[in-house]
């Protein structure tokens, strides 16, 4: 519904603004369909300098996919939506991360999954005291998608097999730490720094703008955590990192083997694998690679029992089968989908 998504001109400025604040601007495809569109538009338009994305409301930039919509094609075996939503959504995706202009994501608050692809990609994301990270999805039987493959592996150490694996939340400060946000701005500002945005001609003022708005958020608390981070995390192999965790004496390692323990230990496993796989890989490649493990696993059993236990029955009691063999977690990352690989 176009009441749901609306774009504005201000001035030299493309605005995008996700308008589900009930739903935490979750993602639709409908959504989706309007924004790639659009976004083509702006990129061939001499008189757009730049573009931002934000939420309506205060308490998400934008919380994810519409998975209860997903959820329940999956139960109903309705593979062609399935496939519809992963492969538009990814190549929105793409269009971001290929934007000729500068994209710049206001992520004011709550920003996981769906959002994540559509604000992380782009040159641009500004933090500010609301923002709250995470990659979630081991925790409802999937993987961190929407490019996950690539921009998690190129986050600074092993941060991002970490971040990937155990869907750990972050505010602010670690955002910026990470490399997530680029910026920090207080939320007050954001009104100033649009107007100010507004008016920039090229990629340079723009730069400029986003640099005299920008603050310090304070220390980022995973700073010191991150060589145990990395010592744990940047293992060749799932089982090494648990044997690490296990050897560490620290508390907040025993405290990150009890997050993994409660993922999907199969999903858990292949996230691993897409991670390690995608630091040596292109875009193109890291997405089309998660199209292939959308599609073999969204209607697997994990997702659809995660979706119940996590967000449809809220009893938090997941019942998750059990590790795949080796071979059974790649034999995802070489099922065709039955519609074809992902294309641009």
């Amino acid at each position: 519904m176009t009441s749901e998504i609306h774009f504005e001109r201000l001035g030299n400025l493309g605005q995008i603004v996700l308008d589900r604040p009930k739903a935490l601007n979750a993602l639709t495809l409908d959504q989706i369909h309007l924004m790639h569109p659009q976004l083509e538009a702006w990129a061939k338009d001499d008189g757009i300098a730049a573009v931002v994305i934000e939420g309506a409301g205060e308490k998400a930039f934008c919380a994810g996919g519409d998975i209860k919509l997903l959820h329940e094609a999956c139960k109903a075996g309705e593979l062609e939506f399935v496939a519809a939503f992963y492969r538009d959504e990814y190549r929105l995706n793409r269009r971001i991360k290929t934007m000729p202009k500068p994209y710049i994501a206001f992520i004011d608050g709550i920003v996981m999954g769906g959002g994540v692809g559509v604000s992380v990609h782009g040159k641009y994301r500004i933090a500010t005291e609301r923002t709250l990270f995470a990659m979630p999805e081991t925790g409802i039987g999937f993987f961190p998608d929407v490019g996950g493959s690539h921009f998690l592996p190129h986050l600074p150490g092993a941060i991002g097999q970490y971040l990937g694996l155990t869907g750990t939340r972050l505010k602010a400060a670690d955002t910026l730490h990470v490399g997530v946000a680029t910026h920090y701005v207080n939320s007050e500002r954001m009104p100033a720094l649009r107007e100010a945005l507004s008016e920039a001609r090229d990629a340079a003022e723009v730069e400029a703008i986003l640099s005299g708005f920008a603050s310090d958020p304070g220390p980022a608390p995973l700073d010191d955590k991150r060589a145990l981070i990395d010592r744990c995390f940047g293992q060749d192999s799932l089982d090494a990192v648990f044997a690490a965790l296990e050897a560490e004496s620290d508390p907040f390692a025993a405290e990150t083997l009890a997050a993994l323990r409660a993922k999907s230990p199969h999903l858990v496993a292949v996230s691993f694998e897409m991670i390690k796989r995608g630091r040596t890989m292109g875009f193109d490649e890291c997405m089309r690679m998660e199209f292939r493990l959308a599609l073999a696993l969204a209607p697997a059993h994990d997702f659809v029992e995660g979706i119940r236990a996590l967000l449809i029955d809220r009893d938090n009691a997941p019942k998750w089968r059990e590790r795949g063999s080796a071979a059974e977690v790649l034999a995802a990352f070489d099922a065709v989908p039955g519609c074809g690989d992902l294309s641009f």
